[in-house]
């Protein structure tokens, strides 16, 4: 039997590894593929693009918005695996009825660490991924201290724009590359505006490629509005996803520090 809480403090029992998951989380979906779950997950959602070999052969069922719970259920899971982020708490609520339910709250590196060992455990791969997040935590404590980090906003949305506030997994990553999240004070995902960022004191503001595409046009576009401040586009999987992604990102991190003049 294995039995744990989740990030909501429910409990989950299983009586064995599962032989069939539905993940609705992407990066959670990278991390089963890390810990060699090929048979085992059956379904994930359509912005479960790593890997692209899953992509194109697991059954998709809906988005992280609008999952298809009747089609789960078809799939016949013993686990599904959610965020309470990324999913609607209505959806996570109705599959409670189909199998267990393994529901993140990931808001720093601790709680993903958490997360992250919580998921091996479940599917029977607590050594796999024990193995990982020592190099996960490895990389980062290798990751060089800043002595100045860097003004910063983060921008996940346009219009209106949306940043990330204090309590995010983004703000702890922005931490970690060095860089002072100037909207850290507010909480969750505040929408701006140019007029607040010009007056946050930010010298750069960062353009996400996720959850919003933002592209070059865009940073042109905005440098155009803040000529004083340096606008960059950054890796959304860097800085919000939490998982295999983690095992990258200290080298990402040093790149921008050098791109970003972050010292």
């Amino acid at each position: 039997m294995i039995t744990l809480q989740d990030q909501l403090q429910r409990t989950i029992s299983l009586p064995q590894a599962p032989t069939r998951i539905v993940c609705l989380v992407p990066s959670l979906t990278a991390w089963l593929h890390s810990l060699g779950l090929e048979e085992e997950v059956v379904g994930i959602t359509k912005f479960c693009v790593h890997p692209q070999s899953w992509f194109r052969s697991k059954t998709r069922i809906g988005g992280t918005k609008d999952v298809h719970v009747e089609q789960v259920q078809a799939l016949q899971p013993q686990l599904i695996i959610a965020s309470k982020e990324e999913n609607v708490q209505q959806q996570v609520e109705l599959l409670y009825n189909v199998a267990q339910v393994y529901v993140s709250d990931v808001h720093d590196m601790p709680s993903a660490l958490e997360a992250l060992a919580h998921i091996g455990l479940l599917t029977g791969r607590h050594e796999q991924a024990a193995l990982l997040l020592q190099q996960v935590v490895t990389g980062f404590r290798l990751l060089p201290a800043v002595k100045e980090p860097v003004p910063a906003a983060y921008l996940i949305w346009q219009q209106p724009y949306m940043t990330a506030g204090g309590d995010t997994f983004i703000h702890a990553m922005l931490r970690r590359c060095g860089l002072h999240n100037v909207f850290g004070e507010q909480q969750r995902y505040p929408q701006t505006t140019l007029a607040q960022l010009r007056d946050s004191g930010c010298r750069l503001v960062l353009l996400s490629t996720e959850p919003y595409p933002f592209k070059q046009q865009h940073v042109q576009a905005l440098q155009a509005e803040l000529p004083g401040v340096q606008v960059q586009l950054a890796d959304g999987e860097m800085f919000s996803w939490y998982g295999s992604t983690m095992l990258q990102a200290p080298d990402y991190f040093r790149r921008c520090r050098q791109q970003w003049a972050v010292k």
